[in-house]
C-alpha cells in the first residue's frame, strides 16, 4: 500500500556522455526542490509566533500561549528523531511532501480550536508532521552532494530557514488582510503548504541511481572515510544498525546534541517572542515588530553562508571554534536587545542575533551528517534535533512564558544569556573535533 514511500530502485545507468549534463541539471533541481520545500515548512511553523499578539487579544495568557507553542517543540523533537530513522529508509520525494501537506491541513484547523487543550493537541500533530521535513533534506543532501562540498552547500540550503521564517511575516499580514480575520495567519500559510507539497512531488527525486546516474562519490571522486566499518556505502541500513552502530554509540553526536539544547533555547527564546516583547515593552506597532522579526531571519542569510565557508576553509572542518565565536556574539547582542531603548539599536541587535545564531544551528546539522554514513544521515540529524527541540524549543516557549509572567521580561533575558553561556560550554568539548574524513586521516 505504501510502496511509493520505499527508496526508489536503481535504473539503468545513462551513457557516459549524458551523465555530466544530467548530473548538473538534477543537482540544481534537487537543491531548489529541498530549498523551497523546506522554506514552506516554516510558513506553517513560524506563523504561530506572529499570531501570539492576536491570541493575547482573544484573552489567552502568555503562560497558555507558551504551553500551546511548547507542544510543537515537544512533538517535533521526537518526530525528527523517529521520522528521521524512517526517512533513512524512505523515498524523500514523497516523505517530505506528505509532512508538508499534513502540516498545512493542521493549520487550517488550528485557529478554530475551541479551547487550549484542543489547540495543544493540534500543535502536537503539527510538530509531528514538521518532523518529516529536515531528515529527507539531509538524505538528499548526502546523496547528491559530496563530502568535501557539503559544508558550503549546507550553509546555503540552511538559509531556507531564514527566507521562510522572514517572509512568513508578510504572509501573515497578507493572510489577515485577505481573510479579514486573525485566523488568516493560519489559513494562508496552510493553503500554501498544501499546494507546495503537491508541486514538490513533481520536481523532487530520490537518489542519483534512481535516475540512471552514478553515486555522488563516484561522480566527484570524493570518497569519505569513516571511524567505523562501512561495508557498502550504497546499501540501505536497518533501523538497528543506524541507531546502535552509528548514532547512539557516537560520543561526538552526544556532545553537539547537548549543545543544541541551549542553542535552540536562545534561537526560539528570542525569535518566537519578538512581536510580543517589542509591542509590550518597546512600544513597537505590529508593522514595525514584523519588520524586526523579518530582520532577524534575513540577517542570518549572509551570516550562515559566511560561517559555513569559515568552518570549511579556515578551520578545515572543525565546527566548534566558529560556533563558539558566534555564541559569544549572540550573548553580547542579546544583552543590547534587552537593555536598549533605541529602535535602531534594537533592530541592529536582533539582526546581529539572527546573523550569528543560525551559524551554530547549521554547523550542528552539518556535523551530524559528517559523523555518520549517508544512509544514517536522517537519524543523526534527528538525534541532535531531538535535543534541540525537546529541550531548547520547549523551554523557549513554556519556560519563557512562565518566567516572563512571574518575573517580568528581565527574568526571560537572564535565562537567554545563561543559555548562551551553556551552549559555549558544551561546544567547547568538541573544539578539536574534525569531520569524519579528516579525523580518519589524522
Amino acid at each position: 500500500m505504501f510502496n511509493f514511500l520505499k527508496p526508489a530502485p536503481s535504473v539503468e545507468r545513462l551513457s557516459e556522455e549524458k551523465i555530466p549534463a544530467a548530473y548538473k541539471r538534477y543537482r540544481i533541481q534537487m537543491f531548489i526542490s529541498i530549498y523551497v520545500g523546506y522554506l514552506i515548512y516554516y510558513f506553517v511553523r513560524s506563523n504561530f509566533a506572529l499570531s501570539k499578539v492576536y491570541l493575547l487579544e482573544q484573552g489567552f495568557s502568555k503562560t497558555q500561549i507558551g504551553f500551546v507553542a511548547s507542544a510543537l517543540g515537544l512533538s517535533y523533537g521526537i518526530s525528527k528523531f523517529v521520522m528521521g530513522n524512517v526517512s533513512d529508509r524512505s523515498n524523500p520525494r514523497y516523505f517530505l511532501a506528505i509532512g508538508l501537506i499534513l502540516s498545512g491541513v493542521t493549520n487550517l484547523f488550528l485557529p478554530n480550536a475551541t479551547n487550549i487543550t484542543f489547540m495543544f493537541i493540534l500543535m502536537l500533530l503539527n510538530g509531528w508532521f514538521q518532523g518529516m521535513g529536515w531528515p529527507p533534506c539531509g538524505r538528499i543532501m548526502t546523496h547528491w552532494f559530496s563530502d568535501s562540498e557539503r559544508g558550503v552547500k549546507m550553509s546555503i540550503w540552511n538559509t531556507a530557514h531564514n527566507i521562510g521564517g522572514g517572509f512568513i511575516a508578510t504572509v501573515v499580514l497578507v493572510g489577515v488582510s485577505l481573510f479579514g480575520t486573525w485566523k488568516g495567519a493560519f489559513y494562508l500559510p496552510g493553503i500554501i503548504a498544501i499546494i507546495g507539497g503537491i508541486i514538490y512531488i513533481a520536481f523532487a527525486r530520490d537518489t542519483p541511481q534512481s535516475v540512471g546516474l552514478p553515486p555522488i562519490e563516484e561522480y566527484k571522486n570524493d570518497y569519505p572515510e569513516y571511524d567505523v566499518e562501512v561495508e557498502d556505502a550504497e546499501s540501505e541500513l536497518t533501523a538497528k544498525e543506524i541507531l546502535f552502530k552509528y548514532v547512539l554509540n557516537n560520543k561526538f553526536l552526544w556532545c553537539i546534541a547537548l549543545a543544541n539544547v541551549f542553542v535552540y533555547l536562545v534561537r526560539y527564546g528570542v525569535i518566537n517572542w519578538v512581536p510580543t516583547y517589542l509591542q509590550e515593552v518597546k512600544n513597537f506597532n505590529p508593522k514595525d515588530s514584523s519588520v524586526a522579526f523579518a530582520l532577524f531571519e534575513y540577517a542570518a542569510i549572509p551570516g550562515t553562508i559566511l560561517v559555513g565557508w569559515i568552518s570549511d576553509h579556515i578551520f578545515h572542518g572543525r565546527r566548534a571554534p566558529i560556533g563558539i565565536i558566534c555564541m559569544i556574539g549572540v550573548t553580547i547582542a542579546t544583552f543590547i536587545y534587552w537593555k536598549s531603548s533605541s529602535p535602531i539599536a534594537i533592530n541592529c541587535a536582533l539582526a546581529s542575533i539572527g546573523a550569528l545564531i543560525y551559524g551554530p544551528v547549521m554547523l550542528i546539522g552539518v556535523s551530524a551528517l559528517d559523523l555518520v554514513p549517508k544512509k544514517a544521515a536522517g537519524t543523526a540529524a534527528g538525534f541532535t534535533g531531538l535535543f534541540g527541540y525537546m529541550g531548547g524549543q520547549v523551554l523557549a516557549e513554556m519556560l519563557m512564558g512562565i518566567i516572563v509572567d512571574r518575573f517580568s521580561w528581565d527574568g526571560g533575558f537572564i535565562l537567554l544569556i545563561i543559555s548562551s553561556v551553556l551552549a559555549i560550554f558544551f561546544l567547547s568539548f568538541t573544539w578539536n573535533t574534525h569531520n569524519i574524513k579528516e579525523r580518519a586521516n589524522a
